[in-house]
């Protein structure tokens, strides 16, 4: 029964410690989390002012970030223009054979001008009927596509030879990928977009992680005072106990020798 007791002493003890390093744990990523999110909405309300994650996020003003932006639609709108004086001008002309280069027997329905996403003035733009937006321009002329010799000459109808058409398409995914995530690196430049998840961060999810690691490590704190003092009130019981019957004992042995004596 002794080694029983000492036994279970011996694994709450164990218990305890275990409780404690968990405490601290939870005390510490508790600690942590108060100070990223407080770093994070100092930064939010005050994009400008020297903080703590100044370092860490190196934005760039909100000039350098529009000329960013108005490079980039530059840089679409010179593609699409290009692509579009080679239908206007080339696949979409009617050569004879003695205009070579430009005469590669090109036969068949003239090609749709591509779409320009963008006004002079870089303002967004809508497409008008029969241009061909970015978004599906390859598939759309892979339709045009002739088959040709190897002089590369068509020998069936259409608009693009393949080598063309490669190169075309090359532009317009280059064109459409600056049109469609131009928006979103320029965001990331000037931090707008950081700035967004650092506000949904702070507001949805800082207020309750702060709360149930607080909820944890104060639970985790009171369970193991708790079998601490199980533990210590159990010892000082079993020592009480002990000496009782230590006590019982040697006034019962007392008692028998002074009846002897007798």
């Amino acid at each position: 029964m002794q080694c029983i007791v000492y036994t279970l002493v011996l694994f709450g003890w164990v218990f305890v410690t275990l409780t404690f390093i968990l405490c601290s744990v939870f005390l510490c990523l508790h600690n942590a989390t108060v100070d990223s999110c407080e770093a994070m909405n100092q930064w939010v309300q005050n994009p400008t002012a020297h903080t703590t994650l100044d370092d860490i996020l190196p934005c760039v003003d909100n000039i350098t970030a529009h000329e960013t932006s108005k490079r980039s639609k530059e840089v679409t709108v010179q593609l699409i223009t290009v692509i579009n004086q080679v239908i206007r001008n080339v696949t979409n002309g009617n050569f004879a054979p003695s205009n070579a280069p430009l005469y590669y027997n090109q036969s068949g329905p003239t090609m749709p001008p591509l779409c320009n996403p963008f006004h002079p003035d870089f303002t967004n733009r809508t497409c008008e009927p029969g241009e061909v937006p970015l978004s599906n321009a390859s598939s759309v002329y892979s339709k045009y596509v002739c088959q040709v010799s190897s002089n590369q000459i068509c020998t069936t109808t259409g608009r693009l030879t393949p080598d063309s058409f490669n190169q075309m398409s090359a532009g317009i995914e280059l064109g459409y990928s600056l049109w469609l995530y131009g928006p979103f690196l320029v965001d990331l430049q000037d931090c707008t977009f950081v700035r967004k998840t650092f506000t949904d961060i702070s507001r949805d999810h800082c207020p309750g992680l702060s709360r149930y690691l607080n909820w944890i490590y104060v639970g985790l704190l009171m369970v193991s005072l708790a079998v601490m003092f199980s533990l210590v009130c159990w010892v000082i019981y079993a020592r009480e106990r002990r000496h009782r019957v230590y006590t019982n004992t040697v006034i019962g042995r007392s008692g028998r020798g002074g009846e002897k004596d007798m």
